[in-house]
């Protein structure tokens, strides 16, 4: 797993240059940023299993046929492994968060999802909407602890939403 610092260094390394102002910024952006991104992940992993469940009953709320008979999270089972799941996007977020660099998030989630999903019959559409709501109980959590939120909050979440969204939305 890389973080920004790392990423942003090999990107230089590769193309045999100097870090430019451009990079001393994003490197400065970054650290600025850190003890907030830290904070948040405190509160998050804190409060992570609330978060989950609480996802979980929003989205089967706005979404109720997944939990009827012939739904996707139909059944005990079913249910239990889409609260699985998305402790997985929960935590996983939690570390790009961290390292503010989405590049775990391509490398332990995104890659190879959507063809699992597909050949199980999961519907990636309730993935996203369960990603953009516990994306709003996260901020909420955070901004609740006394926290500031910020794009930072953010971009974990818009990323997979946008990678998994662009064609099942």
């Amino acid at each position: 797993m890389r973080d920004a610092v790392t990423s942003l260094i090999q990107n230089y390394d590769v193309t045999g240059r100097y870090l430019d102002r451009d990079a001393v910024d994003s490197l400065k952006s970054y650290f600025a940023t850190g003890t907030a991104r830290v904070q948040a992940a405190t509160v998050i992993n804190a409060n992570a299993a609330k978060l989950v469940k609480q996802a979980g009953l929003t989205l089967f709320a706005e979404q109720p046929e997944l939990i009827r008979p012939g739904g996707n999270a139909y059944t005990t089972r079913r249910y239990a492994a889409c609260l699985r799941d998305m402790d997985y996007y929960l935590r996983y977020a939690t570390y790009a968060l961290v390292a503010a660099d989405t590049d775990v998030l391509d490398e332990r989630v995104l890659q190879g999802l959507r063809e699992t999903y597909n050949s199980l019959g999961v519907p990636i559409g309730p993935t996203v909407i369960g990603i953009g709501i516990m994306k709003d109980l996260v901020k909420a959590e955070v901004q609740a602890a006394g926290l500031e939120t910020g794009p930072y909050l953010d971009e974990p979440f818009d990323y997979m939403i946008s990678e998994l969204g662009e064609k099942d939305i």
